[in-house]
């Protein structure tokens, strides 16, 4: 079995397990056919937001004819978002303008979105009043700081983080509005949510792409009897 990363923290993340490689590095359409030529099921465990990896993988699976799973991360704390509180942006450069009506020109927003589109943030927003949180990698630090955002808003920590974690960092930074994605149970979606509700802020959710695929248990259960399938060749 292999498993492609993206980076030298998905490779971390992966571990070390028998019978299973690991390939890092963002790949291409092309790449992707060239790593999956010899397999026999595809599996698209990519996450919700990274629409042209999907496609990528999409297109190399056709190409070469090879059996492709969407495999579909669960919308736990979806629920929450059904009041008031909560507003959904279609993309960063609405995040923002939103959060900026939400908490002025002078309020304090917590950016839980990864360092991808910081320069979008960085453009609407002035740069001394976002508190990205992203991971502790030089390249997110050095994101961080290309886009004019002093070290000391710079809150470099690996989650997903529990909800009375997610309420210190807001209290102890007095933050207004904190803009997030419907990342589910994987990214600690509720404990965002629920962190802002009990210190009375308002949250931007940016929507998650529409897209059809399978849960993680039925996606198990296909790669299983896959590899029965071929074990009893085997024999």
């Amino acid at each position: 079995m292999t498993v492609s990363v993206a980076s030298e923290y998905g490779a971390e993340e992966q571990g070390e397990c028998s019978g299973i490689t690991v390939e890092e590095g963002l790949k291409d359409e092309e790449q992707m056919r060239q790593m999956i030529r010899e397999a026999d099921l595809v599996v698209d465990a990519t996450h919700p937001y990274a629409v042209l990896a999907t496609e990528n993988i999409r297109l190399a699976a056709e190409k070469e004819g090879k059996e492709l799973l969407r495999l579909i991360r669960d919308r736990s704390g979806e629920e929450l978002t059904k009041d008031g509180e909560i507003r959904y942006a279609e993309d960063a450069a609405e995040a923002a303008a939103a959060a900026l009506q939400a908490a002025g020109p002078e309020g304090r927003i917590m950016l839980t979105t990864g360092a991808k589109d910081l320069p979008v943030y960085a453009e609407h927003i002035d740069p001394e009043h976002l508190y990205p949180r992203v991971l502790p990698l030089v390249g997110s630090i050095e994101a961080c700081q290309e886009c004019g955002i002093p070290r000391r808003n710079i809150l470099a920590i690996q989650g997903p983080f529990s909800q009375a974690l997610n309420e210190a960092l807001i209290r102890d930074f007095a933050i207004d509005v904190m803009i997030t994605k419907e990342s589910g149970a994987a990214g600690g979606f509720s404990e965002k949510i629920l962190a802002c509700r009990q210190c009375g802020i308002p949250a931007i959710v940016i929507a998650r792409p529409e897209e059809q695929g399978l849960p993680f248990e039925e996606v198990l259960e296909v790669c299983l009897k896959r590899l029965e399938e071929e074990t009893g060749k085997d024999d």
